[in-house]
């Protein structure tokens, strides 16, 4: 099946340069692609979630992926969506940060067969390059004019764009041109914040001759109302086990919004088409099924099977009053006589003392399904009387307290 209808029809596809000459592309050749990934962190997080899921619905059509981690453009950082200039990372810092980042991808790319995927890292080709050069070869051919009125740069005009931050996009399209030359590259993409520097790079190849360069972005992970999703309380969902638990992870899906369950399904599955439809056309109640296929079906992805089954596990013992409590959340006590307070902070349920009192006076804290009013109140051995204490927040987020 041609891929593009695949990625049509799922709703992965935002732009593209070249969309009749994309389509016939995917359909009578195996394209070598690529997608940029700038090791800013030591995991990827859910933003980094759709690009690879195209990359895997293409490498199962027959297309090679070349998964180009950003050694090199990282250490200026993309502008795009950022209202102030990226912390500088060292290059020790990026290069442990590729080698943890690698581990994941190969969760939804093969690196075996005719096709197989291939990491490359741009520090290889952009670290000794020579400025004049470069200036010479690639600036020239780009007009700051039309860089200044794409998104990634105008929104920062306001705040200050750095001429550092402006050679970001010259460094990804000299990506593809590299890539182009080495691999026979002939695509980009990338999330639909990258409109801007994937037509830099589209353009740089065209303008030294070549007709056979495109680039297409997919939709960002975005709510029914645009807001970006994979924001939680303590910040970014990680794919990283250590960042977000599996349990954290989990819930995280079986709590999304009814409109917005289809969407997931088609972005973050492999279901196919017509179960997704048959799941998203629940109601009432009855779509919160929908919602835990989502939850089962993304952690298996990222996580894997047991992990998906014990987080699936946790919440039916948690919400339904059925299956295995040993899988939730859960902090070790040395000494139970603590304050609850303490318990809040320490469980990471709230960030600081401040906001577990706001929680406790605005009555979102239970303890063993009893409500906390008191912000003075001390944890003793009543409240373990199963050698643990339940500790919720609202009504979706659990802390199980073992005593030790």
């Amino acid at each position: 099946m041609n891929v593009f209808d695949i990625l049509d029809e799922r709703g992965y596809i935002e732009q593209m340069t070249h969309p009749k000459e994309i389509k016939e592309l995917f359909g009578k050749e195996s394209v070598p692609f690529y997608i940029g990934i700038d090791p800013t962190a030591d995991s990827l997080h859910v933003g980094h979630f759709v690009s690879l899921m195209v990359a895997s619905h293409m490498q199962k059509c027959g297309h090679k992926p070349i998964i180009l981690v950003g050694g090199g453009t990282a250490i200026i950082g993309d502008p795009s969506g950022k209202t102030d200039m990226r912390k500088m990372l060292t290059k020790e810092q990026i290069n442990h940060n590729v080698e943890c980042i690698k581990k994941q991808i190969s969760k939804f790319v093969s690196f075996e067969g005719d096709n197989s995927a291939i990491i490359v890292n741009n520090a290889d080709w952009i670290s000794n390059l020579n400025f004049v050069d470069f200036m010479r070869e690639i600036g020239s051919l780009f007009s700051i004019n039309k860089m200044l009125a794409a998104d990634c740069y105008k929104q920062r005009l306001e705040t200050g764009l750095t001429f550092f931050e402006m050679g970001y996009m010259l460094m990804q399209s000299y990506d593809f041109l590299h890539l182009y030359n080495t691999y026979g590259c002939k695509l980009q993409i990338g999330g639909n914040d990258q409109w801007s520097n994937i037509i830099g790079g589209v353009e740089l190849i065209r303008k030294i001759g070549k007709d056979d360069s495109f680039g297409l972005t997919f939709k960002l992970l975005t709510t029914k109302e645009g807001k970006k999703m994979g924001k939680t309380e303590k910040g970014a969902l990680w794919l990283d086990s250590e960042k977000t638990s599996p349990y954290e992870f989990y819930q995280y899906w079986r709590n999304i919004a009814d409109e917005d369950v289809k969407n997931v399904l088609c972005l973050l599955t492999f279901l196919p088409i017509d179960k997704i439809n048959e799941l998203a056309s629940l109601k009432d109640e009855q779509i919160n099924e929908a919602k835990k296929v989502a939850a089962y079906e993304i952690t298996k992805l990222i996580h894997g099977e047991e992990n998906a089954k014990q987080t699936e596990d946790a919440s039916n013992a948690l919400f339904e009053g059925k299956g295995n409590l040993d899988n939730m959340p859960s902090t070790k006590l040395e000494n139970i006589n603590i304050s609850i307070i303490y318990a809040i902070v320490l469980t990471g349920i709230a960030p600081s003392k401040g906001q577990a009192k706001t929680l406790i006076a605005q009555g979102g804290i239970s303890l063993n399904n009893t409500k906390i009013v008191d912000i003075t109140y001390t944890l003793s051995d009543k409240d373990f009387s199963d050698g643990f204490a339940i500790l919720r927040k609202g009504k979706k987020v659990y802390h199980k307290l073992i005593k030790n």
